[in-house]
């Protein structure tokens, strides 16, 4: 199931994309179903069979080209949970780079985890508002994004897929001058308008090996980044275990997995985005987020 957040001249709400009609099916319409996605995630598998009910109805159907897609969690309830240098040759990559300065080391031994504030969420086709960088240092990062559902502390990895409730794209749009400047990446990643996430979740049950996924993103139509998401060096269960040793995770928490080789600041010289760009980012089933740099 494709679950997006849409604004029409109703408001914004919550749907399932049909993808087969190209159509809405606003949940709102025809059930009692919240109309935040966070409250949504948080029933579960009860709120997935209602939505399911709704999609057979045929009640509540909207033309898809007539909504304005919101990124799935348009006010995340938390911080965004990220995971830097997690792949090989993106660890590689950004040690080299001279902006890395999170270790010696170019290959983790546990993961580096930080955070992106709630503000840096837009949705997708909504400008990146490179104006906020002001070192002109900003700097493109596809991902993908684990939605997680059930929530719990002290999630064992064999147990870590029973808690995902499914799947996004997000864009770590970085000010690499800042990430670099303040020893510490938060600043440097939470810029207003520094997380494009979109276009849709896909629920769990949709994707049975997340291994198998493929991340391209493109800058002006060139491929910059190619890499399958089993090229990870710390998988989903390792992650969701880690985190949960300390916290407790809970429904509608965001785990962006990290990003692979071809970000702009691994080129020399950096190819930084500018004014006018666009970056597209693409994982079958999920489809593409891309959004302009204005």
């Amino acid at each position: 199931m494709r679950l997006v957040t849409f604004a029409d001249v109703k408001g914004v709400r919550i749907g399932v994309h049909d993808t087969a009609a190209d159509e809405i099916v606003d949940l709102a319409a025809t059930t009692r179903l919240p109309r935040d996605m966070t409250a949504f995630v948080a029933l579960g598998k009860k709120g997935l069979q209602r939505a399911r009910r709704a999609m057979k109805s045929g009640e509540g159907r909207i033309p898809f080209a007539s909504v304005k897609l919101h990124a799935p969690f348009p006010r995340p309830a938390k911080n965004i949970l990220c995971v830097g240098k997690n792949y090989y040759d993106h660890a590689e990559e950004f040690h080299s780079s001279g902006v890395d300065a999170s270790g010696k080391e170019a290959i983790p031994e546990v993961p580096i985890m930080f955070t992106k504030w709630p503000n840096s969420v837009i949705g997708p086709g909504a400008p990146i508002p490179s104006g906020n960088d002001y070192t002109d240092s900003t700097d493109y990062e596809g991902e993908l994004a684990v939605v997680i559902g059930a929530g719990g502390r002290n999630i064992a990895k064999k147990n870590a897929f029973d808690h995902v409730y499914g799947y996004t794209i997000v864009n770590d749009a970085t000010a690499r001058t800042l990430q670099n400047r303040h020893r510490q990446w938060f600043l440097g990643k939470s810029l207003d308008g520094y997380c494009p996430m979109g276009p849709c979740i896909v629920t769990a049950d949709e994707i049975k090996d997340v291994g198998k996924l493929h991340l391209t993103t493109r800058v002006n139509g060139e491929v910059r980044q190619d890499a399958a998401v089993s090229q990870l060096i710390f998988d989903i269960p390792t992650l969701i275990e880690t985190l949960s040793r300390v916290m407790t995770l809970e429904a509608g928490d965001l785990i962006a997995t990290g990003t692979c080789a071809g970000v702009g600041i691994g080129f020399n010289p950096p190819k930084f985005l500018k004014k006018g760009d666009v970056v597209a980012i693409t994982i079958e089933p999920i489809g593409t987020l891309e959004n302009p740099v204005g």
